[in-house]
């Protein structure tokens, strides 16, 4: 938040910590939320486009500082007295660096009447992208007063979502159809940009650019000393600390609701998404603490002659030797479901499916036995209930 500040995000002025707690300091906003009033009836034309331009104008500034914010809904953006939109809720966030080696953002969070098609997929996503699906979801929601996809059932309404299956209403001035359209887009390759919604000639009635640009510059600037992750000094780490911090940065990845939904065989939402192909990836259930379980997969990359290329977050990377579709790689990610019990996933990231399968199926499944507590798709699911609560016990 020390990152962005703009006059339409919530400002953050202070952090403070004891050894225990960590107090933040920020904008008194008490306007309420933005949901409100569209929770009493649809917004007039104007007043819908003037928060969704104080939406775009902060949130494109937010991604101009490499920040994504993966949780933009009517709920998280607040008033002023004055009526301006103030952006808050950073506890989903990103920052640039979160990406993995393949430039995208992983981890599937957000409001899922508010989440890119992309987000749910769990392929990886661009996080500008992502953010401007849900600015149109927002853009609906003011001018309608309903969500455009919404179903009881979860499975049906990310089917709808991937397909982008809505309909506006017919009040919709033309030019908004066309907007919403292109913004809510399933391919974010093909979804319009920030750039080009700020063009856009609905977008720019009213719309005071340099003041919203010459604001922004006042507020941008950020002391030297003023640092954004200050920690004070009673509480930093000791070199023992550090190593701590070390050993921590191979600990399993916790799973949210979002992972635990599709990484469960029953709930496999890849199909609404992509056509049917062979698995590229497998899972299993261990009861090993994560060094053992990183341990074996070394010494199983070791026998069968794979190279381990990165170590990082619960992520070990492994290659092969050339195929017929280039250089085998190997993902192997851990995660947490319980402290004594751990998800592990193997997926293919590159080269041969069929050549993946003939090493995966014949020759690295049966070698990693010893750490294995249940496959996924072996262990019926009632089974695998009972064997969970005993765990937790």
């Amino acid at each position: 938040m020390r990152l962005v500040r703009h006059p339409n995000i919530v400002q953050l002025y202070e952090v403070m910590a004891s050894k225990t707690k960590i107090y933040f300091v920020l904008e008194y906003v008490r306007g309420g939320e933005l949901f409100s009033k569209v929770s009493k009836g649809r917004l007039k034309e104007d007043v819908a486009r003037r928060y969704f331009q104080q939406l775009i104008s902060a949130v494109d500034f937010c991604h101009s500082r490499g920040v994504y914010h993966r949780d933009i809904k009517p709920e998280n953006l607040l008033l002023d007295d004055d009526g301006n939109l103030k952006v808050s809720d950073f506890g989903l966030s990103a920052l640039a660096d979160s990406k993995r080696q393949d430039g995208l953002l992983h981890t599937t969070c957000g409001t899922p009447a508010y989440v890119a098609p992309e987000v749910i997929n769990r392929k990886g996503y661009d996080g500008a992208k992502a953010d401007i699906w849900s600015c149109g979801v927002v853009l609906f929601v003011l001018l309608s007063g309903y969500l455009p996809f919404h179903d009881s059932n979860l499975m049906e309404m990310y089917r709808k979502i991937g397909k982008a299956e809505f309909k506006c209403p017919n009040w919709f001035p033309t030019d908004v159809r066309r907007l919403i359209t292109r913004i809510l887009d399933p391919n974010p390759a093909t979804r319009i940009s920030m750039a080009k919604i700020k063009q856009n000639p609905w977008f720019l009635k009213g719309f005071h650019v340099e003041q919203m640009e010459h604001e922004a510059k006042e507020k941008e600037s950020v002391p030297k000393e003023d640092n954004a992750f200050f920690i004070p000094p009673e509480i930093c780490a000791t070199e023992e600390k550090q190593e701590i911090v070390k050993q921590e940065s191979m600990k399993p990845i916790n799973l949210n609701a979002f992972d635990i939904i599709s990484l469960s065989a029953g709930f496999d939402l890849s199909g609404l998404f992509e056509e049917a192909d062979s698995r590229r990836e497998a899972r299993f259930a261990s009861d090993k603490p994560p060094s053992t379980i990183i341990s074996k997969l070394e010494e199983v990359a070791k026998k069968f002659k794979l190279k381990i290329k990165k170590k990082d977050g619960g992520v070990l990377k492994m290659e092969g030797s050339e195929g017929r579709k280039g250089v085998l790689a190997l993902d192997a990610e851990i995660f947490e479901l319980t402290p004594s019990l751990h998800l592990v996933e193997i997926k293919k990231t590159h080269g041969d499916t069929l050549e993946y399968q003939k090493l995966w199926k014949q020759e690295m499944r049966p070698a990693l036995k010893d750490i294995v507590w249940a496959w996924q798709g072996d262990t019926p699911a009632s089974q695998l209930q009972q064997n969970l609560q005993l765990t937790e016990k």
